[in-house]
């Protein structure tokens, strides 16, 4: 287990994102359980997911995962992550919509409290003194027991850190960075240095970039994905393939997924806690849990962070 703030946590996150989209109810159950079965106990969602789906109007995956657990009787076995600002009914940052948000977050999830609520995208409107008051009051209260931030220009987090710092209130512990072997410089630079001067928890999306880093896009190979136009690009791009090569050969001498290695990478980068995947069927779960379990070679981890400069 990895820490974030007093979590004690997976090194492998289960992304929420394709619950109630890509995989119903019945099938999130499944990969829920065998997730759980193999020791995984971390499981990232959001508010918005998935309401940009057809028929839906956001927060499915959170009611999904509340379900289980209720089900499945094991709340105080797992820790949640889910996060506030994009629900269609409830975005932006302002003091009432995080309230209202929680509030809403925590009857779906069917608890009494956010093992680790993330502000999903900032909201430049209102003053992050604001923001990290509102957080802070959700802790005390009890309703939050860690507070996290996602997608936030780096002088806005500074300004937050060092206004937690100042005043005392409930501090960020966590990152959630768009952060991969195909995407280094969305993390890795400014943004990683403050969250190595704060002792952020890196939980980076986006870890095997739409699927790209499975391997499964190649030359010529039709994949029956949602993401797949987008994953496809990074073949159009030199270092894309010189990533695909660099994986190929360490997954050969590994014995191990293509996907197993990417992750395994990304998750032996300083400061990253748990890198995020999901898995929208029951194969596509065993390589992710492996890479919780995998140690590449010092000469395997130089190998790859060559291929991907």
């Amino acid at each position: 287990m990895n820490k974030i703030g007093d979590l004690d946590v997976f090194p492998l996150c289960l992304g929420g994102n394709v619950f109630g989209w890509t995989a119903g109810k019945e099938r999130s159950f499944e990969i829920l359980d065998a997730y759980a079965a193999d020791g995984g106990n971390f499981i990232d969602t959001s508010d918005s997911y998935m309401a940009s789906a057809p028929g839906n109007s956001g927060g499915e995956s959170e009611t999904i995962i509340g379900e289980w657990t209720a089900t499945r009787g094991n709340r105080d076995d797992v820790v949640i992550a889910t996060k506030v600002g994009r629900h269609p009914e409830r975005k932006g940052l302002s003091p009432a919509n995080i309230r209202a948000a929680a509030d809403d977050s925590l009857r779906r999830l069917r608890t009494d409290r956010i093992d680790l609520y993330f502000t999903h995208f900032d909201d430049p409107s209102v003053p992050v003194e604001e923001i990290m008051k509102t957080l802070d009051e959700l802790v005390t209260e009890g309703k939050v027991r860690q507070i996290a931030v996602s997608n936030i220009e780096i002088d806005r987090l500074q300004a937050s850190l060092e206004f937690a710092e100042r005043e005392g209130t409930a501090q960020y512990t966590a990152i959630q960075p768009h952060y991969n072997l195909v995407s280094r410089d969305t993390y890795e630079g400014p943004r990683r240095d403050l969250a190595e001067r704060y002792g952020l928890a890196a939980v980076p999306y986006y870890g095997l970039a739409s699927g790209f880093l499975t391997g499964k896009y190649r030359p010529g190979a039709n994949v029956d994905s949602v993401r797949a136009e987008k994953a496809a690009r990074y073949l159009e791009t030199e270092r894309g393939n010189r990533v695909l090569a660099a994986l190929d050969i360490v997954a050969e001498e590994q014995d191990t997924a293509v996907a197993t290695v990417a992750l395994a990478w990304l998750a032996a980068q300083p400061t990253v806690a748990a890198p995020i995947a999901s898995a929208r069927t029951m194969d596509q779960l065993p390589p992710l849990i492996d890479a919780a379990r995998t140690t590449l070679t010092d000469d395997q981890l130089a190998r790859l962070t060559e291929a991907s400069a």
